[in-house]
């Protein structure tokens, strides 16, 4: 089994701010261990920093058993790749090298005509494969897409990724990873996109692997689940560095408070020392003008006071996050979703509904079920359908869309955003963002600003927006676990009506009403979240 360690690592980014400071951690054989942080505190990052995707500005990355990497993006692939494609992506780098080679001989054999020399070149590519075990990749490939996919990877191996599902992406590329022959597992967010069954697939799969992992996620029920200690990223004066958590997430929450009142206690300390080493220095200089036999010991109460002070006051504590969302909605009508057999076209059965101003709705299912569309239709686009549907009197929809596609935020700053169509001047607009904490990113544009601060952004927009419905669409994804909470105690005093869909257990706890959209393509309500749609039937 294998071990990573990081000893030391430092980061700047472009501009000389620096992002990393001092960051120092080790996982140990067959460990599963969370990295969890603020948004854009440098996680993915560190990530990279380890996968040697990117060079540290100090310290050095240690990594023992062979190194396999699940990127951020896997589950949002729309490009042109391959399922084969994504495999190579993600296998050891010989079978990357041969399968290149593989790629450009048979392209040079479609463009050559009968050339004896591109017949050699691809007969000898043919050959690296064989010689970098690119067969027996080939055969722990079909069963991953038997797996993931339902199908034989000679079947799937030419399908476009595309064309995957976001959970059967995310589960084809774990599929290959914890299959492979890497003893040490780097996974960014690898819950993103999974229905709760796939979530479940995973975190037994975290807690059984002999492979050391380090993951992260923002999911806490996968995080109470499968992480045997945390990595906490914690931003500060002079960059992140990390915080190891011995236990588990349970007690994580605990342990940081108890961690920022230990630095608040020794800064009061060193205050209160440090007052008393310039009182006595005062004192001693008052005495020593009328008694030449103090002068020693006012000079000596001045060295301790410079040393003191030289050695500097104990470490700055790090920041923690001031979120504060003010969801404010507005009175509607009594019923503020009404529909009457309604069907979307190929992807449910027609149900009929009724949702109640200031109702708290989330929507379960496996994905596929149809969830993102429905809230798609509620919030006006055009999907197909038959049926009636409408909302209700002054009912105001505002759309958190799962894949934060905004055409019409591309391109544009969050300040340019905000000052344009929202705020009446740079100040306004610097507060609210500050409220979020995005201050920061003000200048910056939305498409490069990370998922999580483009999810709180999101939710910004929708505060300012005047929306009396909101319909959400998997909108803890992303958020890191401040931010998690923020908006459920958000949403707890959002005078309106709530229709989210959600994968998100621990959120889920907090709505007081359940459809689940099964597979089968029939909408039903429970009385608690369900993720089992057995369940379902067992209960009716």
């Amino acid at each position: 089994m294998g071990h990573l360690e990081a000893g030391h690592l430092e980061y700047y980014l472009p501009d000389g701010r620096v992002l990393l400071g001092d960051v120092s951690f080790r996982v140990g054989e067959g460990a599963s261990v969370a990295l969890v942080g603020a948004n854009g505190a440098g996680k993915t990052t560190l990530l990279r920093l380890i996968a040697g995707e990117l060079q540290p500005h100090g310290g050095t990355v240690t990594v023992s058993g062979g190194l396999g990497v699940m990127p951020q993006f896997v589950g949002s692939v729309r490009d042109e790749r391959t399922v084969r494609d994504l495999l190579v992506s993600v296998a050891q780098p010989r079978i990357r090298e041969a399968a290149a080679a593989v790629d450009a001989a048979e392209l040079a054999i479609m463009t050559a005509e009968d050339d004896e020399a591109a017949q050699m070149a691809y007969a000898q590519a043919l050959s690296d494969w064989a010689e970098a075990r690119g067969y027996e990749a080939e055969t722990a490939w079909d069963i991953c897409t038997t797996a993931a996919l339902g199908m034989p990877y000679e079947k799937a191996q030419w399908r476009q990724v595309r064309t995957l599902s976001g959970g059967e992406q995310k589960r084809l590329v774990l599929e290959a990873l914890l299959r492979g022959p890497d003893e040490v597992l780097l996974l960014d967010e690898p819950d993103n996109y999974l229905d709760v069954p796939g979530k479940r697939w995973l975190e037994q799969q975290l807690r059984e692997t002999r492979k050391t992992v380090l993951f992260v996620s923002h999911d806490r029920e996968l995080l109470a689940r499968a992480a045997e200690k945390i990595v906490s990223v914690e931003p500060g004066p002079a960059g992140s560095d990390v915080w190891v958590h011995g236990g588990g997430f349970g007690t994580y929450h605990e342990a940081r408070r108890e961690r920022f009142a230990r630095f608040e206690e020794l800064r009061r300390r060193w205050d209160e020392k440090h007052v008393q080493l310039k009182q006595l220095v005062n004192m001693l200089k008052n005495k020593a003008a009328f008694n030449d036999g103090l002068a020693s010991r006012y000079q000596a109460a001045q060295t301790r006071l410079r040393k003191f002070e030289e050695a500097g006051p104990p470490q700055e504590p790090p920041r923690e996050q001031e979120i504060t969302m003010r969801l404010r909605g507005g009175r509607t009508g009594v019923r503020a979703v009404t529909a009457k057999n309604l069907e979307l076209t190929g992807l449910m059965k027609p149900f009929s509904l009724e949702v109640f101003y200031g109702e708290r709705v989330a929507v379960l299912g496996s994905n596929g079920s149809g969830k993102s569309h429905f809230l798609r239709l509620l919030a006006g686009d055009d999907v197909r359908h038959m049926g009636e549907w409408k909302l209700g009197a002054r009912v105001v929809p505002g759309h958190f869309a799962q894949t934060h596609a905004h055409p019409e935020l591309e391109g544009r700053t969050l300040l340019d955003i905000l000052w344009k169509e929202h705020a009446k001047d740079r100040g306004g607009a610097m507060s609210v963002l500050r409220r979020y904490e995005l201050e920061k990113q003000a200048e910056q544009r939305f498409d490069r600003l990370s998922g999580g601060q483009q999810a709180r952004f999101q939710i910004l927009l929708l505060e300012l927006s005047g929306t009396t419905a909101l319909l959400l669409d998997e909108p803890t994804d992303n958020l890191d676990l401040e931010s998690a909470e923020a908006l459920q105690e958000g949403l707890e005093a959002y005078e309106g009506t709530v229709v989210a869909v959600t994968h998100d257990r621990w959120f889920a706890r907090s709505f007081d009403r359940f459809l689940v959209f099964g597979s089968d393509g029939l909408v039903r309500e429970t009385a608690e979240p369900v993720w089992d749609e057995r369940r379902v039937e067992r209960s009716r």
